[in-house]
Protein backbone atom coordinates (compact mmCIF):
# COMPACT_ATOMS: atom_id res chain seq x y z
CA UNK A 1 0.00 0.00 0.00
CA UNK A 2 1.21 3.36 -0.66
CA UNK A 3 3.07 5.58 1.85
CA UNK A 4 1.75 8.90 2.42
CA UNK A 5 1.56 11.38 4.68
CA UNK A 6 -1.72 13.27 3.67
CA UNK A 7 -5.02 11.29 3.23
CA UNK A 8 -6.27 11.39 -0.43
CA UNK A 9 -9.92 11.23 -0.91
CA UNK A 10 -11.37 11.26 -4.53
CA UNK A 11 -14.51 13.34 -5.20
CA UNK A 12 -16.63 13.83 -8.20
CA UNK A 13 -15.57 16.95 -10.08
CA UNK A 14 -19.19 17.44 -11.96
CA UNK A 15 -22.33 15.84 -11.72
CA UNK A 16 -24.88 15.51 -8.98
CA UNK A 17 -22.69 13.45 -6.12
CA UNK A 18 -20.11 16.21 -5.95
CA UNK A 19 -21.55 19.44 -4.29
CA UNK A 20 -23.34 17.40 -1.49
CA UNK A 21 -20.12 15.93 -1.25
CA UNK A 22 -18.10 18.82 -0.83
CA UNK A 23 -20.64 20.34 1.78
CA UNK A 24 -20.59 17.30 3.47
CA UNK A 25 -16.94 17.88 4.14
CA UNK A 26 -17.14 21.39 4.86
CA UNK A 27 -19.90 20.18 7.67
CA UNK A 28 -17.05 17.97 8.97
CA UNK A 29 -15.01 20.86 9.80
CA UNK A 30 -12.78 20.47 6.60
CA UNK A 31 -11.66 23.45 4.52
CA UNK A 32 -9.51 23.45 1.13
CA UNK A 33 -7.13 25.66 -1.53
CA UNK A 34 -8.15 24.25 -4.57
CA UNK A 35 -5.86 24.16 -7.34
CA UNK A 36 -5.68 26.51 -10.44
CA UNK A 37 -6.77 23.66 -12.68
CA UNK A 38 -9.59 22.76 -10.57
CA UNK A 39 -8.50 18.88 -10.13
CA UNK A 40 -7.02 18.66 -6.67
CA UNK A 41 -8.00 20.58 -3.30
CA UNK A 42 -4.99 20.84 -0.70
CA UNK A 43 -6.22 20.82 2.94
CA UNK A 44 -5.70 23.46 5.19
CA UNK A 45 -7.60 22.84 8.42
CA UNK A 46 -5.86 18.57 8.12
CA UNK A 47 -4.08 16.56 6.13
CA UNK A 48 -7.18 15.68 3.80
CA UNK A 49 -6.61 16.59 0.19
CA UNK A 50 -8.81 15.91 -2.74
CA UNK A 51 -8.92 14.38 -6.16
CA UNK A 52 -11.59 15.59 -8.26
CA UNK A 53 -12.48 13.45 -11.35
CA UNK A 54 -14.96 11.84 -12.97
CA UNK A 55 -17.06 9.14 -10.92
CA UNK A 56 -16.13 6.21 -12.85
CA UNK A 57 -12.61 6.97 -12.70
CA UNK A 58 -12.51 6.67 -8.43
CA UNK A 59 -12.90 3.22 -8.21
CA UNK A 60 -9.75 2.27 -10.03
CA UNK A 61 -8.17 5.12 -8.14
CA UNK A 62 -9.05 3.85 -4.57
CA UNK A 63 -7.80 0.15 -5.87
CA UNK A 64 -4.67 1.32 -7.01
CA UNK A 65 -3.55 3.66 -3.99
CA UNK A 66 -3.84 6.56 -5.50
CA UNK A 67 -6.80 7.31 -3.66
CA UNK A 68 -7.27 6.19 0.22
CA UNK A 69 -11.13 7.18 0.10
CA UNK A 70 -13.66 7.82 -2.42
CA UNK A 71 -17.20 9.48 -2.57
CA UNK A 72 -18.84 7.52 -4.85
CA UNK A 73 -22.39 6.00 -5.69
CA UNK A 74 -23.13 2.69 -4.51
CA UNK A 75 -24.06 1.50 -8.60
CA UNK A 76 -20.23 2.31 -9.75
CA UNK A 77 -18.78 1.12 -6.85
CA UNK A 78 -20.33 -2.52 -7.15
CA UNK A 79 -20.26 -2.26 -11.38
CA UNK A 80 -16.51 -2.03 -11.08
CA UNK A 81 -16.22 -4.52 -8.61
CA UNK A 82 -18.00 -7.31 -11.05
CA UNK A 83 -15.58 -6.40 -13.51
CA UNK A 84 -12.56 -7.56 -11.81
CA UNK A 85 -11.58 -11.46 -11.11
CA UNK A 86 -11.06 -12.31 -7.39
CA UNK A 87 -12.41 -10.89 -4.59
CA UNK A 88 -13.63 -7.25 -4.41
CA UNK A 89 -10.35 -5.02 -3.69
CA UNK A 90 -13.00 -2.10 -2.24
CA UNK A 91 -15.39 -1.58 0.42
CA UNK A 92 -18.37 0.12 1.88
CA UNK A 93 -17.59 2.00 4.94
CA UNK A 94 -20.49 4.52 5.15
CA UNK A 95 -23.50 4.94 3.46
CA UNK A 96 -24.13 9.01 3.06
CA UNK A 97 -27.50 9.40 2.91
CA UNK A 98 -27.50 11.95 -0.71
CA UNK A 99 -27.72 10.58 -3.95
CA UNK A 100 -30.45 8.13 -4.09
CA UNK A 101 -31.42 6.19 -6.95
CA UNK A 102 -32.30 2.48 -8.11
CA UNK A 103 -30.96 0.92 -10.87
CA UNK A 104 -34.01 -1.22 -12.65
CA UNK A 105 -35.12 -2.65 -15.53
CA UNK A 106 -37.60 -0.89 -17.87
CA UNK A 107 -40.11 -1.93 -20.71
CA UNK A 108 -42.02 -0.11 -23.03
CA UNK A 109 -45.03 0.89 -21.54
CA UNK A 110 -47.47 -1.12 -23.42
CA UNK A 111 -45.67 -4.28 -22.26
CA UNK A 112 -47.06 -5.64 -18.70
CA UNK A 113 -44.34 -7.65 -16.64
CA UNK A 114 -44.67 -11.00 -15.93
CA UNK A 115 -41.43 -11.58 -14.47
CA UNK A 116 -37.71 -12.29 -14.61
CA UNK A 117 -38.14 -15.45 -17.75
CA UNK A 118 -39.80 -12.95 -19.70
CA UNK A 119 -36.19 -11.29 -20.80
CA UNK A 120 -34.90 -14.53 -22.05
CA UNK A 121 -33.47 -13.70 -25.55
CA UNK A 122 -34.31 -10.19 -25.37
CA UNK A 123 -31.79 -7.67 -25.81
CA UNK A 124 -31.34 -5.22 -22.54
CA UNK A 125 -28.83 -1.63 -23.29
CA UNK A 126 -27.23 -0.54 -20.10
CA UNK A 127 -24.24 1.04 -19.08
CA UNK A 128 -23.76 -1.34 -16.03
CA UNK A 129 -23.44 -4.58 -17.47
CA UNK A 130 -21.71 -6.42 -15.21
CA UNK A 131 -24.64 -5.35 -12.97
CA UNK A 132 -27.27 -6.64 -15.35
CA UNK A 133 -25.05 -9.69 -15.98
CA UNK A 134 -25.16 -10.86 -12.56
CA UNK A 135 -28.73 -10.24 -12.12
CA UNK A 136 -29.21 -12.36 -15.04
CA UNK A 137 -27.03 -15.28 -14.23
CA UNK A 138 -28.76 -15.25 -10.84
CA UNK A 139 -32.50 -15.16 -12.02
CA UNK A 140 -31.39 -17.85 -15.01
CA UNK A 141 -31.97 -15.41 -17.67
CA UNK A 142 -30.27 -15.79 -20.95
CA UNK A 143 -30.55 -12.54 -22.56
CA UNK A 144 -28.04 -10.20 -24.68
CA UNK A 145 -26.40 -7.20 -22.67
CA UNK A 146 -26.31 -4.25 -25.46
CA UNK A 147 -23.22 -1.80 -23.58
CA UNK A 148 -23.62 1.83 -24.11
CA UNK A 149 -21.84 4.60 -22.55
CA UNK A 150 -25.06 6.72 -22.60
CA UNK A 151 -28.70 7.76 -23.87
CA UNK A 152 -30.04 4.07 -22.56
CA UNK A 153 -33.07 5.62 -22.97
CA UNK A 154 -34.05 5.92 -26.51
CA UNK A 155 -31.99 2.55 -27.17
CA UNK A 156 -36.04 0.43 -27.68
CA UNK A 157 -36.74 4.10 -30.00
CA UNK A 158 -33.55 3.10 -32.19
CA UNK A 159 -34.24 -0.29 -32.84
CA UNK A 160 -30.67 -1.02 -30.65
CA UNK A 161 -32.49 -2.74 -27.97
CA UNK A 162 -35.97 -3.94 -26.79
CA UNK A 163 -35.69 -2.64 -23.49
CA UNK A 164 -33.12 -1.25 -21.08
CA UNK A 165 -31.54 -1.34 -18.03
CA UNK A 166 -30.53 2.22 -16.00
CA UNK A 167 -30.41 4.62 -13.32
CA UNK A 168 -34.10 5.75 -11.95
CA UNK A 169 -34.62 8.70 -10.05
CA UNK A 170 -38.17 10.46 -10.37
CA UNK A 171 -39.10 7.95 -13.44
CA UNK A 172 -39.58 11.60 -14.94
CA UNK A 173 -36.91 10.50 -18.33
CA UNK A 174 -38.83 6.97 -18.34
CA UNK A 175 -41.88 8.25 -18.97
CA UNK A 176 -40.54 10.82 -21.03
CA UNK A 177 -39.69 7.94 -23.09
CA UNK A 178 -42.87 5.59 -23.29
CA UNK A 179 -41.32 3.11 -20.73
CA UNK A 180 -41.81 2.10 -17.11
CA UNK A 181 -39.83 0.46 -14.66
CA UNK A 182 -40.54 -3.32 -14.23
CA UNK A 183 -37.59 -4.24 -11.72
CA UNK A 184 -35.12 -3.19 -9.19
CA UNK A 185 -31.53 -4.34 -9.61
CA UNK A 186 -29.65 -2.68 -7.21
CA UNK A 187 -30.85 0.60 -4.56
CA UNK A 188 -28.07 3.29 -4.41
CA UNK A 189 -27.16 6.06 -2.94
CA UNK A 190 -23.71 7.98 -2.14
CA UNK A 191 -21.21 5.76 -0.06
CA UNK A 192 -17.80 6.14 1.44
CA UNK A 193 -15.57 3.52 -0.45
CA UNK A 194 -12.32 2.55 0.69
CA UNK A 195 -9.65 -0.37 -0.02
CA UNK A 196 -10.24 -3.52 1.45
CA UNK A 197 -7.27 -2.89 3.86
CA UNK A 198 -7.28 0.66 5.46
CA UNK A 199 -4.06 2.11 5.59
CA UNK A 200 -2.43 1.19 9.02
CA UNK A 201 -0.36 4.50 9.74
CA UNK A 202 -1.48 8.37 10.59
CA UNK A 203 -3.90 7.80 7.97
CA UNK A 204 -6.02 5.22 9.49
CA UNK A 205 -6.00 7.36 12.78
CA UNK A 206 -7.31 10.15 10.07
CA UNK A 207 -9.41 7.93 8.52
CA UNK A 208 -11.37 6.91 12.04
CA UNK A 209 -11.33 10.36 13.10
CA UNK A 210 -13.30 11.56 9.32
CA UNK A 211 -15.61 8.58 10.21
CA UNK A 212 -16.58 9.91 13.34
CA UNK A 213 -17.70 12.92 12.30
CA UNK A 214 -19.39 11.85 9.37
CA UNK A 215 -21.22 9.83 11.50
CA UNK A 216 -22.09 12.96 13.28
CA UNK A 217 -22.89 14.91 10.29
CA UNK A 218 -25.27 12.33 8.93
CA UNK A 219 -26.67 11.34 12.04
CA UNK A 220 -28.10 14.73 12.82
CA UNK A 221 -28.83 16.23 9.16
CA UNK A 222 -32.69 15.33 10.46
CA UNK A 223 -32.03 15.42 13.64
CA UNK A 224 -34.11 18.34 15.20
CA UNK A 225 -33.89 19.66 18.92
CA UNK A 226 -37.57 20.43 20.55
CA UNK A 227 -37.97 22.39 23.78
CA UNK A 228 -41.05 22.73 25.61
CA UNK A 229 -42.62 23.27 29.14
CA UNK A 230 -45.15 20.92 30.61
CA UNK A 231 -47.31 20.12 33.44
CA UNK A 232 -45.01 17.43 35.27
CA UNK A 233 -48.32 15.07 35.06
CA UNK A 234 -48.13 14.86 30.75
CA UNK A 235 -44.47 14.29 31.03
CA UNK A 236 -45.27 10.06 30.54
CA UNK A 237 -47.63 11.00 27.27
CA UNK A 238 -45.67 14.12 25.99
CA UNK A 239 -42.39 12.08 25.91
CA UNK A 240 -44.04 8.86 24.26
CA UNK A 241 -45.38 11.03 21.48
CA UNK A 242 -42.21 12.54 20.58
CA UNK A 243 -40.65 11.60 17.14
CA UNK A 244 -38.39 8.75 17.17
CA UNK A 245 -38.50 7.69 20.97
CA UNK A 246 -35.57 9.81 22.38
CA UNK A 247 -34.56 9.88 25.79
CA UNK A 248 -35.46 13.55 26.47
CA UNK A 249 -33.73 15.76 30.01
CA UNK A 250 -36.17 16.97 32.00
CA UNK A 251 -35.59 19.82 34.94
CA UNK A 252 -37.97 21.65 37.21
CA UNK A 253 -38.97 25.29 36.67
CA UNK A 254 -37.95 27.39 39.31
CA UNK A 255 -41.34 28.66 41.05
CA UNK A 256 -43.40 26.28 39.51
CA UNK A 257 -43.16 22.46 41.10
CA UNK A 258 -45.80 21.17 38.73
CA UNK A 259 -44.45 21.73 35.58
CA UNK A 260 -41.23 21.00 33.97
CA UNK A 261 -39.00 22.00 30.73
CA UNK A 262 -37.72 19.70 28.57
CA UNK A 263 -35.44 19.20 25.26
CA UNK A 264 -34.96 16.04 23.60
CA UNK A 265 -33.34 15.69 20.17
CA UNK A 266 -34.84 14.19 17.59
CA UNK A 267 -33.87 11.61 14.87
CA UNK A 268 -36.15 13.25 11.92
CA UNK A 269 -38.36 16.08 11.21
CA UNK A 270 -40.98 17.21 13.22
CA UNK A 271 -44.17 17.62 11.86
CA UNK A 272 -46.89 20.32 12.62
CA UNK A 273 -49.14 17.07 13.81
CA UNK A 274 -46.59 16.00 15.81
CA UNK A 275 -46.46 19.51 17.58
CA UNK A 276 -50.54 19.86 17.94
CA UNK A 277 -50.55 15.88 18.79
CA UNK A 278 -47.87 17.85 22.02
CA UNK A 279 -50.37 20.82 22.78
CA UNK A 280 -53.32 18.99 23.36
CA UNK A 281 -51.43 16.88 26.17
CA UNK A 282 -50.39 20.02 27.95
CA UNK A 283 -47.36 21.26 26.12
CA UNK A 284 -46.40 24.80 25.40
CA UNK A 285 -43.59 27.18 24.89
CA UNK A 286 -42.71 24.74 21.90
CA UNK A 287 -39.42 25.52 19.71
CA UNK A 288 -38.35 22.84 17.27
CA UNK A 289 -34.58 23.59 16.26
CA UNK A 290 -31.83 22.42 13.48
CA UNK A 291 -28.92 20.58 14.72
CA UNK A 292 -25.22 21.72 13.51
CA UNK A 293 -23.60 19.38 15.13
CA UNK A 294 -23.49 16.71 18.15
CA UNK A 295 -20.72 14.76 19.06
CA UNK A 296 -21.65 11.60 21.38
Amino acid sequence: MTTRDRLRIAVQKNGRLAEPSLDLLTRCGLKFRQSRDKLFCFGESMPIDLLLVRDDDIPGLIADGVCDLGFVGRNVLTEDALGREGESPFQELRPLGFGGCRLSIALPQETEWSGPQQLAGMRIATTYPHLLGDWLRTNSVNASIVTLSGSVEIAPRLGTADLICDLVSSGATLAANQLKEAVILQRSEAVLASSAELPSDERGDLIELLLRRLDSVVNVRESRLVMLQAPRSALDIIVDLLPGKPQPTVTSIEGSPDDISLQAVCNGSVSWQDLEQMKRAGARSMLVLPVEKMLA
